[in-house]
């Protein structure tokens, strides 16, 4: 099989996952793009900067996330993320829509 296709059908659906994935990070705690970012690395969703940033604006006028602007010992201030009471809202949505899938692929994986 051309891995080209299969790569691009990885990166697909890496992006179909983003939002939910930047929900559950900031569910579990506020953070800046960068350690966002790092996150979604660590777990092999990896994202360029361009990709995240208009995510978050997007999720923000949302009013999904919410920020606030924190110094740092390392630079310049740093817009810290947050997830809103309407996001958690979205996320719970978002989980039960992901088992729902989930079982779904399963049941299908496993031949019925």
């Amino acid at each position: 099989m051309d891995t080209g296709i299969i790569e691009n059908n990885k990166t697909q659906m890496r992006r179909g996952v983003l939002e939910y994935s930047i929900l559950l990070i900031l569910a579990a705690g506020d953070g800046y793009a960068s350690s966002i970012i790092n996150k979604l690395k660590e777990v092999n969703i990896i994202v360029a900067e361009g990709t995240i940033y208009p995510l978050l604006i997007r999720l923000k006028k949302l009013e999904l996330l919410t920020y606030r602007w924190e110094e740092s010992t390392q630079g310049p201030p740093r817009k810290y993320y947050m997830i809103t009471e309407l996001g958690r809202q979205q996320l719970a949505g978002l989980d039960a829509a992901w088992d729902e899938l989930a079982k779904g692929i399963e049941i299908i994986r496993n031949g019925y």
